[in-house]
């Protein structure tokens, strides 16, 4: 078993079905940095590469009847994590800043209808995460350029069935929205929190944020009943109550509350590390989550963080920690 770190410079669902537990995070230096980061779970091996895409690299997209898709050239070089030794990238960013993560939303996503004229502008919900990143700086360009998209359910052979995600997308601003399919069209949500997780849809996450408006960081004062004091054991009573398991709304809670109680980075080093050290509370350990299923070995099939990345969006550098 080996720690990895890689740290890739641009200076110029496999995602079974019990993959549910993806992370991402937003993280703010004081100099401006802005760094998008995220855990990525999932049943059973992903093999995924740290891949590069240079410029000038020719694609085409898949339809659902296996008729060329759309065809762009890249206009950005990007860096990210793929799977399957795929040139698609399930987390990654490109020499613009601009940041795109896949998340697993399998109960979530209804993709687009698909008809054979559409052929000509039509991509797999695999394969868009990487046309942003080809093709836009910014999170303003991203939105307007999906808007002439068709993406459809595309069976993804490696897995068998069409996987259901929604992106994170991110730039150096720090402005960062999420885009769902649901009821046969993109819906775009503005993320001021910069935090993703999986089902149910981001709006209704954002709202459950509401049981939780007595979180703090700070220590709980003491309680007063009838002239007897009650303090806390220690620090972090500030958090008690806060949700620590690991279903999608659970953790979409405690990224919000680790994320935007950070003290203040100086640099985008020091943001990274730290967005590393919140995204460590999110690990997995083998056999701890569960689907109660076996597979053709007669192994408990266990849902695992199988890596951890962040992009740097002013540096332009990709970290990965398997």
């Amino acid at each position: 078993k080996t720690l990895m770190l890689i740290a890739i410079s641009l200076g110029c669902s496999i995602i079974a079905a019990t993959a549910n537990a993806c992370t991402g995070i937003r993280v703010v230096a004081s100099d401006g940095s802005v760094i998008q980061a995220r855990t990525l779970e999932f049943g059973m091996p992903l093999d995924s590469n740290v891949i590069v895409v240079p410029r000038e690299f020719k694609r085409t997209g898949s339809t659902p009847d296996g008729a060329p898709g759309i065809q762009w050239t890249t206009k950005h070089a990007s860096v990210g994590a793929n799977a399957f030794d795929l040139p698609v990238m399930i987390n990654g960013v490109n020499e613009k800043g601009l940041a795109v993560g896949l998340f697993y939303f399998p109960e979530g996503a209804e993709y687009m209808p698909y008809e054979k004229q559409d052929a000509e502008r039509t991509l797999s919900a695999i394969e868009l995460g990487g046309y942003l990143l080809d093709n836009f700086a910014t999170v303003d360009e991203a939105r307007t350029g999906l808007a002439e998209l068709v993406v459809p359910a595309v069976v993804l052979p490696q897995m068998g069935f069409s996987p259901g995600v929604h992106y994170l997308v991110m730039d150096a601003t720090g402005k960062s929205i999420v885009i769902e399919f649901t009821g046969g069209q993109p819906r775009i949500y503005e993320n001021p929190l910069g935090v993703l997780t999986n089902c149910p849809t981001f709006d209704w996450h954002m709202t459950n944020l509401r049981n939780y408006v007595k979180m703090s960081p700070n220590l709980a004062p003491p309680l007063k009943i009838d002239g007897l004091t009650l303090d806390s054991f220690g620090q972090g009573s500030g958090m008690l109550g806060l949700p620590g398991d690991y279903t999608p709304p659970s953790r979409f809670v405690r990224a919000v509350a680790m994320s935007q109680s950070l003290s203040s980075n100086s640099n985008g080093r020091d943001a990274v590390l730290d967005a590393f050290h919140v995204l460590n509370n999110f690990d997995i350990p083998r056999g701890s989550v569960r689907d109660g299923e076996k597979d053709a070995h007669g192994n408990v099939v266990c849902e695992t963080t199988q890596w951890t990345c962040a992009c740097d969006l002013k540096a332009r550098t990709f970290y990965l920690r398997t």
